[in-house]
């Protein structure tokens, strides 16, 4: 696992999950209802298995050409697409129809899009009513709860770029999937603002052992480019005063899940 992380919880990083690559890209058009308005941009769809409801996908004002393109091409809009389509997703049952995605805003971070807020008109078919369709798509991303053993203690590690500033390497092989533990029919992963934003996060934990010494040396520690204005502070904290040293939803739902994996007998041996 790559470890340019950030976040709170030990870590956390931003990865597009495998979203449905079977979207019908019907047409590009520019429109213009009148000839005094700048000219909007529209883009048509189709879903998998709806091929008789197009989707209209429309530049609000301000959008510029390269963002509303970029919005399109987006993992975040296709993963958002996606999920609409799955079994518990709203159009899984043919009772609701995606008529028109209007893309308001879009942030970029360097190449890529960072904040893609939208709104979507989904109809009920038998009553015609539109149902809220308001999204600020961040798209999913996993979080590492990072806890190391030192003469009969445990830390929690709260730090970014993982790697660098502690120089810990997180693989998957050595870290447990905690949101894994919950009921299959939840996905196994958490929404950190449920009805605020589509983000869902896969959280896991990573368990080590080290000195004393090593515990010292990483309490406290400041790095980070001066030069570009960073500035990382890592923390170590006891293990058993996380859960009231942090507002972070992140490590308190790590916490949780963690807690409950322990009481259940789920989590296996700390290997030496």
């Amino acid at each position: 696992m790559a470890t340019n992380v950030r976040a709170v919880c030990g870590a956390l990083k931003r990865f597009s999950r495998p979203h449905a690559s079977s979207w019908v890209w019907k047409k590009k058009v520019f429109c213009c209802k009148m000839s005094s308005e700048s000219p909007s941009l529209t883009h048509t769809i189709t879903l998998p298995n709806k091929p008789n409801e197009p989707v209209h996908i429309v530049a609000a004002p301000g959008v510029s050409h390269s963002d509303f393109w970029n919005a399109v091409e987006s993992s975040l809009l296709k993963q958002w697409l996606h999920n609409l389509q799955t079994d518990n997703g709203i159009l899984a049952d043919g009772t609701m129809t995606l008529r028109q995605v209007l893309v308001q805003g879009v942030d970029m971070f360097g190449k890529r899009i960072g904040f893609l807020k939208f709104k979507a008109d989904i109809f009920d078919k038998e009553t015609g009513k539109k149902i809220p369709g308001i999204v600020f798509a961040r798209g999913p991303a996993v979080a590492v709860l990072i806890l190391l053993e030192s003469e009969g203690e445990t830390y929690a590690v709260l730090t970014e770029q993982v790697e660098e500033e502690i120089g810990i390497k997180l693989n998957v092989e050595d870290m447990v999937d905690l949101t894994a533990f919950l009921d299959s029919t939840t996905g196994c992963r958490v929404f950190p603002s449920g009805g605020g934003c589509d983000e869902e996060i896969s959280i896991f934990l990573y368990r080590g052992r080290v000195d004393k010494e090593t515990i010292t040396q990483l309490q406290g520690k400041e790095t980070g480019l001066r030069e570009h204005g960073e500035l990382i502070k890592v923390r170590v904290v006891p293990y058993k005063k996380l859960w009231h040293t942090t507002a972070d939803c992140k490590v308190l739902v790590a916490v949780a899940l963690l807690e409950m994996a322990m009481k259940e007998g789920l989590l296996p041996t700390l290997s030496t």
